[in-house]
């Protein structure tokens, strides 16, 4: 186990599948405790009852991130039970991409309230215990599109781009309270976020372009735990990666 990830107290969104059920069992085989939050009550209790039959610490909340109120009561829930939370990973996300002329509206609208106002609000649920604490850690899921814009994708690489400046400006308010700030940006890894489509022909070539490049969620999983087991005094501001594979 890593001694800078053992006994933290690690808060999930997006926890039920993907890059979050990853990072969840990998963090809980490092030492951490993992407090789980998705709208799929039944799946994280499943991995959390699983985490904790395995000689880990575990606690599942359902949590829609578009609800303040609940992000709130998933990480006010891991300090009532654990007396702390020590990193927020603020992973939920959804990618519905579609050519603008086609005025998806709806799915413009889910993209902006998951991506952008879903980090906003686990920032705001976790802030206040880290500043009391005077220490943690806010982990934000950007992406390689929050980096490079592409066909079809200008709605969400707009969202996961406003991942990044939210957390460049976090990082620059924290410093008095001791807290680290981390942007990770995957390429392409297979979660079910290709599904989150809703035009049939985008919704194919995803398919196509993750069965041709998408690596395990197990690379993005390890990259967290880089990011959490530096020493207190070295803050990992930023981890782009990408399938070796994968050009764009």
């Amino acid at each position: 186990m890593d001694k800078n990830i053992q006994g933290k107290v690690v808060v999930i969104t997006g926890a039920s599948s993907g890059l979050g059920e990853a990072t969840a069992r990998h963090l809980s085989k490092e030492g951490a405790t993992v407090v789980l939050g998705a709208r799929r009550v039944d799946r994280i209790e499943a991995l959390a009852k699983e985490l904790v039959q395995a000689g880990g610490k575990a606690l599942a909340l359902a949590t829609d991130v578009t609800q303040p109120e609940q992000v709130k009561a998933l990480v006010d829930a891991a300090v009532q039970a654990y007396g702390r939370v020590d990193v927020m990973l603020n992973n939920a996300g959804l990618m519905p991409h579609s050519p603008l002329e086609r005025l998806k509206i709806a799915d413009w609208d889910r993209t902006i309230d998951v991506n952008i106002k879903g980090v906003l609000y686990g920032i705001a649920a976790a802030l206040p215990h880290m500043q009391r604490q005077k220490s943690g850690q806010v982990i934000n899921v950007s992406s390689v599109a929050g980096h490079k814009v592409g066909t079809g994708n200008a709605v969400y690489a707009a969202s996961k781009t406003a991942v990044r400046v939210l957390s460049e400006g976090l990082r620059q308010e924290v410093k008095p309270y001791n807290i680290r700030t981390t942007i990770i940006s995957p390429g392409a890894i297979a979660t079910e976020l290709p599904g989150s489509a809703t035009e049939p022909d985008v919704a194919a070539n995803l398919r196509k372009f993750y069965d041709a490049y998408a690596i395990p969620a197990e690379a993005f999983a390890r990259a967290v735990a880089f990011a959490i087991s530096q020493p207190e005094d070295v803050d990992i501001n930023e981890i782009l990666f990408r399938p070796t594979r994968q050009e764009v």
